[in-house]
């Protein structure tokens, strides 16, 4: 895959990909009521801002709506780890867990190298830990690193798997305890820097081959020619006319198309400050006491926190804009890193917590009973339905496998509507931001930055050269700064204090945090929507 023939990237914002409030106005006014688009997307996920980008780089023409923001649902609530199938091993799905590697390595060599990079993680071996289970758990490991190979995805993108001693899992984990431990298991993996980051690249590439991309606009009925649809923003109704629909819609899915069933499943995260665990150069997976192939992640990140998860639980009724968490799944948590762990976590050192639901497509009889299957035993496998009156659904699936949902979806909907557009190129076409490793490794920007916006990292950096006040952090102890939060409304499509402080940024998962940085987000709105 090639970046381009120039070394020096330019690190100016590349053209068409701005999303402002203003782009977004004019955008609105044109496709409410204008002529009939090929494409609209539903939904603006992963999945949904991948369908977008997918169509408008086949030539289609596409306009993407959202009842909220980019990556407002389940998109910026995962694990932020681009997994290489490796469970789905476990429970004879082959074709997803080589779908899995396959994209795992498209978005780390090809798409967005900026946004996904290898992550170590330890397995320590605890006395809770048989030698059974480590030989399993062994096993699988080699088996992932074939999925790697499978998938072509060169070694020094992803190290061998090894075993290591007592001393070396110390190293590595400082936090692990050491009494009767036998040693560790280390193994790599994807890891996203932000899932939600990933989402507004995705909008934004897209953008820049002429989506349309409207956030804060509501479908409010769909057809097989279109949508009825709400501005958020001033209350506004109209129609958007469309050759094809497509359902991007995630766990809301069912409430827009008749016959879809949805059964979400609950993923719920600690965020814990990173000086309880003290340094940690790898990630952990700990097993769960009396599971044989379920683990807790302890994924650091580069803010300051930890995070810890996941759960798989079934959720039932309605769902929410915003899940909330449980205290048994606090408990859950915290229970499975005391197993493990030599510094205690209470209750009173959660930071913050977050829970997503993921859009499992329910397959099970209308009737269900008893017996139906745990939420964590059903495929994610993904399924484009097409309804009676022509709207195409994508459902099931993960962030890591987002494409190819996305292209599957877009397949569906060029052969049923006729579109003239030919096979999808997303697979070799890199993300606003991405360059090769080592044109990355040479831009004149922090580290941090270049992990989040890549080529674009310089231009970020120098809105703080220009004006001293925006290099300041936003809160005291976190990286981000206020030049973050301008570009995020000059770039990124940043509406209101949400969008920069849970989206753009996730300083708002710590609440205390987030009230804190509410005052720099609102001046940081103010003089720029105020001043257009």
């Amino acid at each position: 895959m090639s970046f381009g023939n120039d070394p020096a990237v330019p690190a100016h914002t590349a053209p068409g990909t701005s999303l402002t409030a203003a782009r977004r106005a004019r955008e609105l006014a044109r496709t409410v009521s204008g002529p009939a688009v090929d494409v609209l997307v539903v939904g603006l996920g992963a999945t949904g801002a991948g369908a977008a980008l997918d169509a408008a780089a086949r030539g289609l023409s596409v306009a993407a709506i959202d009842a909220h923001d980019l990556a407002f649902g389940t998109s910026r609530w995962s694990s932020k780890l681009v997994h290489g199938g490796l469970r789905y091993l476990a429970s004879a799905q082959f074709d997803v867990a080589h779908e899995s590697a396959v994209e795992r390595g498209v978005l780390m060599e090809r798409t967005a190298p900026h946004l996904v990079g290898a992550q170590p993680f330890v397995l320590p071996l605890t006395p809770l830990v048989s030698r059974g289970q480590a030989a399993l758990a062994w096993a699988g490991f080699r088996a992932g690193d074939g999925l790697r190979l499978a998938a072509r995805t060169a070694r020094a993108t992803l190290p061998v798997p090894r075993r290591l001693s007592a001393v070396e899992t110390r190293h590595l984990a400082p936090a692990v305890r050491g009494t009767g431990l036998r040693g560790g298991l280390l193994s790599w993996d994807g890891r996203l820097t932000d899932d939600a980051r990933l989402v507004t690249a995705l909008a934004r590439t897209a953008a820049g081959r002429g989506a349309r991309v409207l956030t804060r606009v509501r479908a409010l009925e769909l057809t097989g020619s279109g949508a009825r649809v709400r501005d958020e923003l001033t209350g506004e109704e109209g129609e958007i006319r469309a050759r094809a629909v497509i359902n991007a819609s995630g766990v809301w899915a069912g409430g827009l198309v008749d016959g879809i069933r949805i059964r979400p499943s609950r993923g719920t995260h600690l965020v814990l400050r990173s000086g309880l665990l003290g340094p940690l150069p790898a990630g952990l997976h700990i097993p769960v006491p009396g599971e044989t192939n379920r683990f807790v992640l302890v994924l650091p990140q580069d803010d300051g926190r930890v995070y810890v998860g996941l759960t798989d639980e079934p959720f039932e009724g309605g769902v929410p804009d915003v899940p909330e968490v449980p205290e048994s799944d606090v408990g859950f948590l915290l229970d499975v890193l005391a197993s493990a762990l030599d510094v205690p976590i209470r209750r009173d050192d959660v930071a913050g917590a977050f829970a997503g639901l993921r859009p499992l497509l329910d397959t099970t009889p209308a009737t269900r009973s008893a017996s139906a299957p745990r939420t964590a035993d059903i495929s994610r496998r993904h399924a484009v339905l097409t309804s009676p009156d022509g709207v195409i659904t994508v459902v099931g699936g993960k962030l890591t496998t987002y494409r190819r949902m996305a292209e599957d979806a877009v397949d569906t909907a060029v052969a049923a509507h006729g579109l003239g557009a030919g096979p999808s190129p997303t697979a070799a076409l890199p993300l606003v931001g991405a360059a090769s490793p080592r044109i990355l490794a040479a831009l004149r920007a922090p580290h941090r930055l270049v992990r989040r916006y890549g080529t674009e990292a310089p231009a970020v950096h120098a809105l703080g050269a220009r004006d001293p006040r925006l290099r300041e952090p936003v809160l005291e102890g976190h990286p981000v700064t206020r030049a973050e939060l301008l570009w995020a409304v000059r770039q990124e499509g940043a509406l209101d204090e949400s969008d920069l402080l849970d989206r753009r940024t996730r300083i708002g998962l710590v609440p205390s945090d987030r009230t804190t940085a509410l005052e720099a987000a609102r001046e940081v709105l103010g003089e720029t929507l105020g001043s257009r």
